[in-house]
C-alpha cells in the first residue's frame, strides 16, 4: 500500500510541528514537504529527527514540484484561503483546521472542490472530545429554551468566539429548530458584559496564559442547568482526528464541513 503524502502548510507553527509529530508516527502517511512564510530555501528536520524534508514559502513550485495527495492547513483564513485555490488548481486534496474562515470563505471552498471533484475535510476543531461535545449539545439543544456558551483559550489566539463556539451555537440553533431565548440584562454597566448574541445564544470568550483550548454549554430550564464541558489540554488532542481525515480525504471527491460524517455521528444516525 502506498504511503499517503503529505504537504504541511505552515509546517513551523505549533499545530504544523505537532502535525509532523503525528506523520511520523504513522506508517500508512509520509511528509514530503513543508511550508511556511519563513521557509524558504531551508530544510526542516522531521521532530522524530528520522530525516529532512523541503521547506519553502512558495506553494505553487512544492506543489509542482513534489505532488503531495493532501495538503494539510492549520494557518489562518488569510493564508488558507490563496493556499486552498492553488491546491486545488494541483488536484490536491485538503484537510483544514483553520479557524475563523467566514461564510464565504467555505462556501468557495466547497464551490472549488465541486468543480474539481477534490476532496476536503474542514473542521473548526479536530478534537474527538469537540466533536462529541457538539453532537451532544445538538441533541440537548432541542429539550432547552436558554443557553450559552463560554469559550477560553490562551491569550494568542486573534479571533474570537472561536470556530468551536459558533459552529457549536448554530448547530444547537438547527437542530431546536429556532432561535433560543436570550435573557438581557435591563441595565449593563459595561458594554456586552452578557457576551454576543447568536440566534438567543449568548457567546463569551475568556483569553489567558495558561489556557489552550476549553469550553462550557450551558443549557437552563425551571430548577435545573446542564452543563457539557470540554478541556484540551495538550495538542496532541487534535491529531487522531487529522490523521484520520487525511486518510479520509483520499476517498472523497466533495468538500466536507466538519467531522460528523467521518465518525458516523450524522443526525439521522441519532
Amino acid at each position: 500500500m502506498e504511503r499517503v503524502r503529505v504537504l504541511v502548510h505552515g509546517a513551523l507553527g505549533k499545530m504544523g510541528q505537532e502535525v509532523l509529530r503525528a506523520l511520523c508516527r504513522d506508517p500508512e502517511l509520509e511528509a514530503v514537504a513543508g511550508i511556511d512564510i519563513k521557509g524558504e530555501g531551508k530544510e526542516l528536520l522531521l521532530p522524530d529527527g528520522s530525516r529532512s524534508i523541503p521547506l519553502s514559502a512558495d506553494l505553487e513550485s512544492t506543489l509542482s514540484r513534489y505532488h503531495p495527495d493532501v495538503l494539510v492547513d492549520f494557518t489562518t483564513a488569510e493564508a488558507t484561503m490563496p493556499a486552498v485555490r492553488t491546491a486545488v488548481e494541483h488536484n490536491v486534496r485538503l484537510v483544514i483546521g483553520t479557524t475563523g474562515l467566514s461564510t464565504a470563505n467555505l462556501d468557495e471552498i466547497e464551490s472549488l472542490c465541486q468543480s474539481q471533484r477534490i476532496g476536503a475535510v474542514v473542521a473548526p476543531n479536530f478534537s474527538l472530545a469537540a466533536v462529541v461535545m457538539i453532537h451532544l449539545a445538538r441533541m440537548a439543544a432541542r429539550f432547552f429554551d436558554h443557553a450559552e456558551i463560554i469559550e477560553m483559550h490562551h491569550e494568542q489566539k486573534v479571533d474570537a468566539p472561536s470556530g468551536t463556539a459558533l459552529t457549536t451555537a448554530r448547530e444547537m440553533v438547527k437542530s431546536r429548530g429556532k432561535a433560543f431565548v436570550h435573557a438581557s440584562a435591563t441595565n449593563e454597566r459595561t458594554a456586552s458584559c452578557r457576551g454576543s448574541d447568536f440566534e438567543g445564544v449568548a457567546l463569551h470568550s475568556v483569553r489567558l496564559p495558561g489556557m489552550l483550548a476549553h469550553q462550557e454549554i450551558i443549557l437552563g430550564a425551571l430548577g435545573q442547568t446542564l452543563r457539557i464541558r470540554l478541556d484540551q489540554i495538550s495538542r496532541e488532542a487534535f491529531m487522531p482526528c487529522v490523521v484520520l481525515a487525511i486518510k479520509k480525504v483520499t476517498e472523497l471527491n466533495e468538500a466536507v464541513f466538519g467531522l460528523n460524517k467521518l465518525l458516523g455521528l450524522e443526525e439521522e444516525n441519532w
